[in-house]
């Protein structure tokens, strides 16, 4: 505002310099069309027509002057308003830098743990595919093994002098079938041996 004020002044000192000396714009056009010929007047005419606004050859020098000074003012007064509107965005623009910032931090630390729980559930369910596989294996380990024992147990029946219905095979035998419910299926008569 201190700069508004140094140039108003300053532009209202040079229009009172130029108002008290005497010149003004039309006097020195009438001495540069005097000065050259009459071929000289139309061309300096029209050259200076083209520079001049339209509405300014009524005008005098003051009231350009003010013209200018309010325009002068109200260009200052956007810059002004365009300066604060820009460090509005450069303060802003910095805040989004510092969220950007945090952002991506939190960005990748969460894309750590999740690749983390992935390779925990890989692991997981790798294990989990083992446990199945080893259980699988130990259930025909336990039928193997319970075969082996009736079978055993069929040949003491025998040497112990035991009578084997031979209906009942260990192939018709069901799977899930225990030691238990063959030997109850099983008759055993006669004595045994001494």
């Amino acid at each position: 505002m201190k700069t508004n004020t140094n140039i108003l002044s300053l532009l209202t000192l040079a229009l009172l310099m130029v108002v008290f000396t005497g010149c003004s714009p039309s006097q020195r056009k009438k001495d540069i069309t005097s000065t050259s010929g009459s071929v000289g007047r139309q061309t300096d005419e029209s050259i200076v027509d083209r520079f001049q606004e339209p509405g300014t050859r009524s005008r005098t020098a003051v009231e350009s002057a003010i013209e200018l000074s309010q325009r002068y003012a109200q260009l200052s007064e956007l810059a002004a308003a365009l300066r604060e509107e820009n460090k509005e965005l450069i303060n802003e623009n910095n805040k989004f830098r510092e969220q950007i910032t945090l952002l991506q931090a939190k960005l990748n630390q969460t894309q750590k743990e999740l690749k983390e729980a992935n390779d925990l559930l890989i692991e997981m369910l790798t294990e989990l595919n083992n446990w199945k596989t080893n259980i699988l294996g130990f259930r025909n380990e336990m039928r193997e093994a319970q075969k082996a024992q009736i079978e055993a147990l069929l040949k003491v029946l025998d040497i112990l002098g035991g009578e084997i219905d031979t209906e009942l095979s260990l192939t018709d035998v069901p799977q899930e079938q225990t030691t238990e419910s063959l030997k109850e299926s099983t008759s055993v008569t006669g004595e045994p041996n001494e």
